[in-house]
């Protein structure tokens, strides 16, 4: 019961050590407090409020501020369920990860937390917040708290598309030759190391300037600015604020994909569900080719995580902070360690905007080398880049007065709706376009943001598919071979710089990206607008 569990210490909380470290993911203390419970003892905290979303109710663990909330339908309920049942059979509470249900509800017990926890029907467990979880911080309540495991280790990770005026039929004869051009072009994989000329004064500025630097350098066009999500540049960013370590790291690494999740991908519109929205994204007939980007802030982001966390360590003890997890790590907003996270992702933030303007640049070059004219007469606007893990200050309605929210969003995408005054002007009418995309070898998406989403997720939908397998599972229970076969079968043409990626990344691993788009759609959070499919994927 929720007095029983009061009555014990607090889950880790921070060490007093000076040589605090940064809590390990696989490595977790007993800190959450909660008497161990059977699984349908569990699930009478949880209730199904709407066709789409559950409640988790204060009580589910300890010292909940508010309730929790998740999306998902009925046929992604079962993998949520599963993860709780699972950890509901362990014998303790101690090692290996919670279930993303119980870090929903982990988050709701944060100070300063406003309405709801909230997970989206792309949630899977992760370092301290749960990957698909949304929390906001009353910015007015001096208690409230900045996590960096709110944001995730791949600061301002995000998804950029790109329109041409190819058609599929244009592409065919020519799709190795693209593939292997992009591939070419792109630096790809873990440790790549970029092929734009970058000093230690261009790094310094790109971390103040975001995609103001990659305009002035002529690797932008003036029209991405204004498609991408705070118009490419975060106004708090001090480099300053980003360690040596960081910057050291970051520096080869500008204008790389990397590894992981990834990629480049060379796609066709397949399905158009509002034909209004897409003319607006310059999107008018299916076999339309698009190229989708998806990358993040590199080595230099993952830094500045790692580095926050010790500082945050300190902080909690210092005032005294507790938390159910010793992973969300945390400090007040208006504290000098709070602040100076803030600034350093924002120019971690920032360094994610001039990589992906960067890889734009090149997928350009690579369109035009093989089709011999220019990026300029192939169309290749950006339709939209937006974040997916990033923290801002934004202004909500909460129980009927405006506030100012310090907004987390750890896999999960922005979706304003229509007329909100931080989206472009082209986009005023439809609502912001939330790029989805697929796993390797399925459809991707482009939503748009609606009043409901505002008012019940802070503006927030879905980013991707989300995982089902553990990287782990994936490489032992898929076959290379296989997986690729099953990938030329469907017409898609692969560059892969691992070929152990192949598997952690097979669609197998994650959870069928259609019923994640299908639920935000049915709850109202945002709206189907385009479907895409891939025929060639560059990744680490």
């Amino acid at each position: 019961s929720r007095r029983a569990a009061a009555s014990r210490p607090p889950r880790g909380g921070a060490r007093g050590s000076p040589a605090a470290t940064v809590p390990s993911p696989r490595r977790r203390c007993a800190t959450m407090a909660d008497v161990k419970r059977l699984f349908n003892e569990e699930m009478g905290f949880c209730s199904r409020e709407t066709s789409t979303m559950y409640e988790i109710k204060p009580g589910f663990v300890q010292g909940m501020n508010v309730p929790g909330r998740f999306y998902v339908n009925e046929a992604l309920e079962r993998l949520v369920f599963d993860e709780l049942r699972s950890f509901s059979r362990q014998s303790s509470n101690v090692g290996g990860f919670l279930p993303a249900i119980k870090q929903i509800g982990n988050v709701a017990a944060l100070p300063g937390i406003c309405k709801y926890s909230i997970g989206l029907p792309d949630v899977h467990s992760g370092y301290g917040f749960a990957i698909g979880n949304v929390a906001a911080f009353d910015m007015g309540n001096p208690e409230s708290v900045v996590s960096p495991g709110g944001v995730g280790f791949d600061i301002n990770c995000g998804v950029r598309l790109v329109r041409t005026n190819l058609l599929l039929s244009d592409v065919m004869p020519v799709k190795e030759r693209l593939a292997q051009s992009l591939f070419d072009h792109i630096p790809v994989g873990v440790g790549s190391m970029g092929i734009i000329p970058t000093k230690q004064q261009d790094l310094e500025e790109a971390l103040q300037l975001g995609i103001d630097w990659s305009l002035r350098e002529g690797y932008a066009w003036p029209e991405d600015k204004e498609h991408c999500e705070e118009y490419g540049r975060m106004l708090n960013a001090d480099p300053n604020k980003v360690s040596s370590r960081a910057k050291k790291r970051g520096l080869p690494q500008l204008g790389t994909l990397g590894a992981g999740n990834h990629y480049a991908e060379i796609q066709v519109v397949d399905e158009i569900y509002d034909e209004f929205v897409a003319k607006k994204m310059g999107i008018d007939q299916k076999g339309q080719v698009c190229v989708m980007i998806h990358s993040g802030s590199r080595g230099l982001g993952h830094q500045v995580a790692t580095d926050s966390l010790v500082e945050m360590e300190r902080a909690m003890t210092r005032d005294n902070i507790k938390t159910n997890d010793r992973q969300l790590a945390c400090a007040r907003i208006n504290s000098v360690e709070g602040q100076n996270y803030m600034k350093g992702m924002s120019a971690a933030a920032n360094y994610a905007w001039v990589n992906r303007s960067s890889m734009t640049f090149l997928t350009r070059q690579a369109f035009a080398k093989v089709f011999n004219q220019s990026p300029e007469d192939l169309d290749m606007h950006v339709i939209y880049d937006v974040s997916h893990n990033i923290a801002k200050v934004e202004e909500h309605m909460v129980d009927g007065h405006c506030k100012q929210l310090l907004v987390h969003r750890k896999g999960s995408t922005r979706a304003f709706p229509p007329h909100h005054p931080l989206i472009p002007v082209d986009y005023q009418l439809t609502g912001q376009p939330v790029i989805v995309g697929g796993t390797m070898g399925t459809c991707s998406y482009v939503l748009t943001g609606t009043d409901q989403g505002m008012r019940d997720t802070f503006g927030s939908t879905c980013h991707g598919a989300g995982r089902a397998l553990s990287r782990n599972k994936s490489r032992n229970n898929l076959d290379y071979g296989d997986v690729l076969k099953r990938l030329e079968d469907m017409g898609i043409s692969i560059r892969v710089a691992s070929p152990k990626l192949i598997m952690e990344e097979a669609p197998e691993s994650y959870k069928d990206v259609t019923q994640v788009v299908q639920t935000c759609h049915d709850a109202n959070i945002s709206k189907m607008a385009v479907k895409l499919k891939p025929i060639a994927v560059v990744k680490g």
